[in-house]
Order: C-alpha cells, then sequence, then structure tokens
C-alpha cells in the first residue's frame, strides 16, 4: 500500500520528540508499504523552520523515513500566529499532495482538526481509505483547561468541524481507550457507531529501548546508591506540569531511604530548584535535562517510577503520555498520581494510582510501595514489562495495518 501520514507536528524526532508517526512509518516501511509523512515545516516549541528559502514544499528522507515539510509561517506560543499556522498548512496540503503518487490510504491526525479534515477531503478526492486519528480532543481540550467556554463561538466551530471529522472518516483511531464515552456523552453514538471507533494508544519500540539501555548508561551517584529507595520521575519541568506538589509531597515523606530524582527541563526549574534550597527538602534532586536515549537507562534502575500529572477532566476519557509507555518498559512498579479509569499501569497491575493527589496522599502511596516486600514489588515489575509488549509499536503497527486493509 501507499499509505500518507497527515500529521503538523509530525518532524523528525531529532527536531521535535513526537515519535508515533516516525514509528508507524518505520514499521509499515518493513511490512513492505510505501510511506510518506507530510507535516508543517515549523518545529513545534522551537524558533526553527525546516524551509528557509522561500521553497512551497522541501522533501527529506530521514534514517529511512520519507518526510515532505509544507512551508509554513513562524510562530511561538499559542496565540493567533499559532492559528493562521494550522491553517496555512491544512490550505497549503492539496497543492503539495498533488505532487505525489495517488495513496492506497491516509491517516490524518487531530490536533489540528483543520489539517484532519483536510486529509480526510483528500482521500475523497483519491477514492481511498480515510483514517481519522484523534491525539486531542478538540475543542474539548480547550474547555477543559479553562481556555474557552462551551459557547464560547470557536469552540462551536470547532465542535462542528468535530463532528463533521467523525461522520466522514471511514475509521477513527482514539489514543484514548475511553474515547466513545466521549462520542456518548456529545449524544452522537448514531452519528458515529462504535464499530468505526478504534483504541491505539502511544507506544514504545521496545528493541530501541532495550538497546539503548544496554549502550547509553548515565553515571549517577544516586541511582547507584543500593541504600537509596528511587522515585524517578522524566519530563517537562512546566507550570502545567506543576512539579511543586512533588515538592510538597517530599516534604511529606517520612522515610529517609526515599529520594526523588527528577530529570527534565523547563522554565519552572529555576524557581523550583530556589525553593528546594531555600526550604531544605534534603530528598529531592534535580537532575537536569539529557538525552532520550539515556531515558532507558535512568528508568531501569528506579525503584519506582513517577508517572506524574496535574488532574484534568479530559483523563476520564483514558491518557497517552509517551513517557508512560517508557516506564513500562523499563519493567519497575509505577506510580500514577491522578486518577483515570483507563490507565494501562494500573489496569495491568503494573502500578497503583492516587484517587485524590495531595502531597500526603503522594507521600503515603510513595512510602507504600517503598515499605512492599521485594516479591511484591518485583511482580509489579514484571507486569510492567508485560505491559509495554502490548504497546511495543510493531504490535500496534500491526492494528493500524488491520484499519487500513479493512
Amino acid at each position: 500500500m501507499n499509505i500518507w501520514l497527515i500529521n503538523h507536528y509530525a518532524v523528525p524526532p531529532q527536531y521535535y520528540p513526537l515519535a508515533r508517526p516516525t514509528d508507524f512509518a518505520r514499521n509499515l516501511m518493513a511490512l513492505g508499504h510505501q510511506v510518506t509523512i507530510f507535516a508543517a515545516s515549523t518545529v513545534h516549541n522551537s524558533d526553527r523552520n525546516l524551509i528557509t528559502d522561500g521553497r512551497a514544499f522541501r522533501e527529506e528522507t530521514v534514517d529511512g523515513v520519507h518526510y515532505v515539510y509544507v512551508r509554513c509561517r513562524d510562530y511561538q506560543g499559542n496565540g493567533l500566529k499559532r492559528i493562521l499556522n494550522m491553517c496555512e498548512f491544512a490550505a497549503k496540503l492539496p497543492a503539495v499532495c498533488a505532487k505525489y503518487p495517488k495513496p492506497d490510504a491516509i491517516v490524518a491526525t487531530s490536533m489540528p482538526p483543520m489539517s484532519c479534515a483536510m486529509g480526510l477531503r483528500l482521500a475523497k478526492k483519491y477514492g481511498c481509505r480515510a483514517v481519522a486519528e484523534i491525539a486531542d480532543l478538540w475543542p474539548e481540550s480547550i474547555i477543559a483547561y479553562d481556555i474557552a467556554g462551551p459557547n464560547n463561538p470557536a469552540v462551536i466551530a470547532l465542535r462542528h468541524l468535530e463532528k463533521w471529522i467523525y461522520t466522514h472518516a471511514d475509521a477513527i483511531v482514539f489514543t484514548m481507550e475511553g474515547a466513545y464515552d466521549y462520542i456518548l456523552e456529545q449524544g452522537w453514538e448514531k452519528a458515529v457507531p462504535r464499530e468505526k471507533v478504534y483504541y491505539i494508544n502511544n507506544g514504545v519500540d521496545l528493541e530501541r529501548f532495550d538497546y539503548n539501555k544496554e549502550h547509553f548508561i548515565l553515571d549517577d551517584a544516586d541511582l547507584d546508591d543500593p541504600e537509596l529507595f528511587k522515585v524517578v520521575y522524566t519530563g517537562s519541568i512546566r507550570q502545567v506540569n506543576n512539579l511543586g506538589l512533588l515538592l510538597d509531597a517530599a516534604k511529606c515523606v517520612q522515610d529517609p531511604r526515599i529520594r526523588f530524582l527528577i530529570w527534565g527541563d523547563g522554565d519552572e526549574l529555576a524557581a523550583l530548584k530556589e525553593r528546594v534550597e531555600r526550604e531544605k527538602i534534603a530528598n529531592v534532586r534535580f537532575k537536569g535535562r539529557v538525552e532520550k536515549k539515556y531515558i532507558p537507562a535512568i528508568t531501569c534502575r528506579a525503584d519506582l517510577n513517577l508517572a506524574h500529572n496535574t488532574p484534568t477532566p479530559l483523563f476520564r476519557f483514558g491518557i497517552s503520555f509517551n513517557k508512560l509507555f517508557d516506564y513500562l518498559a523499563a519493567g519497575r512498579p509505577v506510580l500514577s498520581d491522578f486518577p483515570c479509569p483507563y490507565n494501562p499501569a494500573v489496569q495491568h497491575g503494573a502500578g497503583i494510582d492516587v484517587a485524590q493527589p495531595s502531597p500526603e496522599n503522594i507521600a503515603r502511596a510513595v512510602e507504600t510501595m517503598a515499605g512492599m516486600d521485594e516479591n511484591s514489588r518485583r511482580r509489579y515489575g514484571e507486569n510492567a514489562r508485560k505491559t509495554a509488549e502490548i504497546y511495543d509499536f510493531r504490535q500496534l503497527t500491526r492494528q493500524l495495518l488491520a484499519i487500513l486493509e479493512a
């Protein structure tokens, strides 16, 4: 099959850490299929543009994967320029796609919904299978994060576009397991029957994870200290991540063996480090940012990997954090400090969650895991690795291919 993956943000992972479309492309190619990824030339969360000479589009092959970048205007943050960037990518897609051989299937990703809708229109034009991949619930996310209310004209317009996508796609792939709960909440079950809705979460390339674990080992005295119970967090350190809650929880921990080890960077890092010094929080260490290839060697040496996030009503439909699948692949217990009815780690017995994530409750959960006997923690770790095998991208790609060939 000739398969197009249309994803606004799907530049190579060396530019922006969105590996899902690239992993699908690699595995589909390994199964004998031809794949092209269409993405905007702008690199999200940076000031980089992959086209600087005025060309309408540019091709690049990276590690065997064929990318086509569509020239779009630069933007910073989440203002008007970003919205114009989204619209521009969708508007320019037809002219760029017309220069390539007709596809047999198109997978068009939302967020943003504009390019997803355009992907479905192109699929109709070319008479091929149209799959909408929903990685973010827009406009529900806008409402959940209090950016706009449900009666805002922009939200209403996006809601109409969202329903149009769901009804016009041949199949819908959600990264959230409880997505059909959302369809039911909207009252769209007649227009969007359950049989056209599928669930493929994010995942992990276990072969690459295991290779990196053996070949990219980070020297760290805390990780190598057998006397410590090591609680590891990896990820962004921004206001939305609310790492301040972890500092509050660390202050409530009584067990002197427990140490929180935090890898990552972001605009909150300096303030949090200053707080650790000011409040003399002795059981927290900020380790800074590391390349992703070092994450396996870090998470595999943890005693407990911490899936931390700020609770949001969106979690009632499921979660799709990339870091969660790295934690599962590490074969170590996972603690999730937020409630979610569709949490793969909890569902498969790979860890526990905190239903009411106060500092005291998070501290008690950490101390509970630290106080478990080795056999109990080992069972959590074994279940974690078995769960990662379910979410290995080779398995996920087979699921996607079955949808494309249906």
